[in-house]
Formats: C-alpha cells, structure tokens, sequence
C-alpha cells in the first residue's frame, strides 16, 4: 500500500477547473455539495490515485482518469444511483468483486451503461463500493445471473486504507 506523500494546494483557477469537472459528471450544482463558499482545495498523489480534499477531507479520487467521489464524500454519494445487495454479497463486494445480478435485492433510480452507482448493503443501507454500470438499470432489473456493474471503489481497498489514514 502507497501512502500520501504530500499534499499540495491547488490555486483557485485550477482548483474551480477540478471541481467543475467532477460536478459535471455527477450532474449537480457544486455549491450544493459543499459546505463553505470558498473551500481549501488540496491534492495529494498516491502510486494508484489522486485524490482531491475539499477543506481536509478526501472526498474526489481520480483513479485511472476516472474522477469519483470517495466512500467518504456522503452529500455526492446520495445523489448516485443505488443498488443493495443482500448480506451473502457483502463479502464479495468488500473483497472487490464486480456486482453480479444475484446479489441485487433492490435498483434505486434509473442508470445508463458507464454511469457510477452506489452499492449498499440491504441491512445497514451502508455504503460498500462504487461501480461503474455494465448494463442499464432496466436490464439489471431483469437479469437473473451475469455481472452487472465493474467495481472501482470499495471498502478494503487501498484508496479505501489510504482515505482511513488521511
């Protein structure tokens, strides 16, 4: 496991730059999601990320050229679509497994192949991993067997270790 060697604050141009373009993808309003008006951005870089800490939380990760929120960013995880998976998943999900169809107990909202959605556990609702759609939510609906999403983020993985330790 890489740990944070540094982080470095980003200058306000750059700074509106990186978070516009991660308020893009999730389709919302930035002020919606952020507590201060003028918060502190940092970037530190890990062998496997960049993560991105608004006001000294880790709350955006570019893993692979793919900007996500972090298990921790709770205001952006609400507003992706959800899938719960039944409790005998949880294990597999939390070990980076890809979401498969019978796993799947409930899909909130609707979701196009790429799109992130949130993984959660039926019994806590907490949040487990964050995938990227394989499918559409009106397939994964109907499938019975097959992988439904690919993981990218999930509990026990090193950004999750490297996050904890921030």
């Amino acid at each position: 496991m890489s740990e944070i060697k540094r982080r470095q604050a980003l200058r306000e141009k750059e700074a509106t730059r990186l978070l516009g373009e991660f308020f893009k993808k999730l389709k919302t309003d930035i002020r919606e999601l952020l507590d201060a008006k003028k918060p502190r951005i940092e970037t530190a870089e890990t062998s496997n990320a960049k993560i991105v800490f608004i006001d000294g939380k880790p709350l955006i990760a570019s893993l692979r050229d793919l900007m996500i929120p972090t298990l921790l960013f709770e205001k952006a995880l609400k507003l992706l679509p959800k899938i719960t998976v039944n409790m005998g998943a949880v294990p597999h999900i939390c070990n980076g497994a890809d979401l498969m169809a019978p796993g799947i107990v409930k899909i909130e909202a609707n979701f196009n192949v790429s799109d992130l959605v949130l993984i959660v556990d039926e019994q806590h609702h907490k949040p487990l991993a964050i995938v990227t759609a394989l499918v559409d939510s009106q397939t994964a609906r109907t499938l019975q067997h097959g992988k439904v999403a690919k993981s990218i983020h999930y509990v026990g993985d090193s950004l999750w270790n490297q996050l904890k330790n921030a």
